[in-house]
């Protein structure tokens, strides 16, 4: 079981760079980190937003995390910072016990003679690594991976169980990915040959900046002329569908089930929301925030939130919204007509008048 001095945790949190203060007792010792309305006894916690205020009174944390402006309303041991998220987080990466992929280089691993392998670097069972790959220093790759030829992994990325990389994707310093990933596979490119799909070879491939994570059981596909191209710091979801030749700027964040059409370029800083559908072959700007299930099919050319589609709602009122959708055509023709009308009748009035 993990456990931490109160001391040495605001210690490594002011390494950091963080602002920490302390009120109550330094000494305590903390075993474990859970939300709010859950903690026990030994574990620490946080307040991120006084509107929750009143669950200080209840709570069972020896110590919690909050702002200045909470610390009245705690009687508790409390760690007071500017931010109590940012604080939060940095604290479970602390206090983090995820096992790694894998240790040390498995025997039923196959690797290359003609792989080069860096420093500290660790393969799990069943992994092929196949001719020309580089994984640098103190890379750690899981069981059942499939790295093929001329794959460069930069040093510290982590790979778990059952990933596939395709020849000569580059992966930068310090990614994370997730189990079931496919980096690399063919984008979807077929030329109509008298009613018969002709496949065009892809021949891009793929890259992956510094400090990129990727979910579990999502798809980059590698470039058919030029590259796919992920920035560094984006963070992608579960089950994300990227295609051939899109390009993500840096420190994007994409959630889960988005599906992304080919040769779209996304800028820097944006949010896109949960199954979420973007066309291809065009631009959004940086800083676009783009709500859950929203459907992109133009170009958005100024940052802001950008939404779509229909909330749920009962079926009986979902069946009337979709008749009057069905009969929208008709409302228009009407609406026009009677435009019509008010626009002659208003021309003979003036008419009238002007004699």
């Amino acid at each position: 079981m993990f456990s931490i001095q109160v001391a040495n945790l605001i210690q490594k949190l002011t390494e950091k760079g963080l602002y920490v203060q302390v009120h109550g007792d330094s000494n305590l010792i903390i075993t474990g980190i859970a939300s709010i309305h859950s903690a026990k006894t030994g574990q620490i916690t946080f307040l991120s937003n006084s509107r929750n205020r009143k669950q200080l009174v209840n709570c069972q944390a020896s110590v919690i995390v909050l702002t200045e402006i909470d610390l009245p309303f705690c009687q508790k041991t409390a760690l007071v910072v500017n931010n109590p998220y940012i604080v939060y987080a940095h604290i479970a990466q602390i206090m983090d016990t995820t096992p790694q992929p894998a240790q040390g280089i498995a025997y039923s691993a196959i690797v290359s003679p003609q792989a080069t392998i860096g420093r500290q670097v660790s393969i799990g069972a069943n992994t092929v690594i196949e001719s020309g790959v580089i994984l640098n220093d103190e890379v750690i790759i899981g069981a059942g991976c499939f790295i093929g030829k001329n794959v460069c992994i930069g040093t510290g990325s982590r790979l778990w169980a059952n990933i596939t990389l395709y020849h000569e994707v580059k992966i930068g310093q310090y990614c994370l990915i997730h189990a079931g990933t496919i980096i690399g596979a063919d984008g979807f490119g077929y030329a109509n040959e008298n009613g018969k799909w002709l496949k065009i070879p892809q021949l891009g491939t793929v890259q992956i900046g510094n400090h990129v994570e990727i979910g579990a059981c999502t798809t980059i596909d590698r470039g058919a002329l030029d590259d796919t191209i992920i920035g560094n710091g984006v963070i992608i979801d579960n089950q994300c569908q990227i295609a051939h030749n899109v390009v993500i700027g840096e420190n994007t964040a994409i959630a889960g089930g988005v599906t992304m059409a080919g040769s779209l370029k996304i800028g820097c800083y944006c949010q896109i929301g949960g199954a979420s559908v973007i066309n291809g072959h065009m631009e959004i700007t940086d800083k676009v925030t783009i709500t859950g299930m929203g459907m992109v099919m133009r170009p958005i050319t100024k940052p802001g939130i950008y939404s779509s589609g229909i909330p749920l709602q009962s079926n009986k009122t979902w069946r009337k919204t979709a008749a009057l959708v069905m009969s929208i055509n008709k409302i228009n023709q009407r609406l026009k007509k009677v435009e019509h009308h008010i626009d002659k009748e208003q021309a003979l009035s003036n008419d009238t008048l002007s004699k």
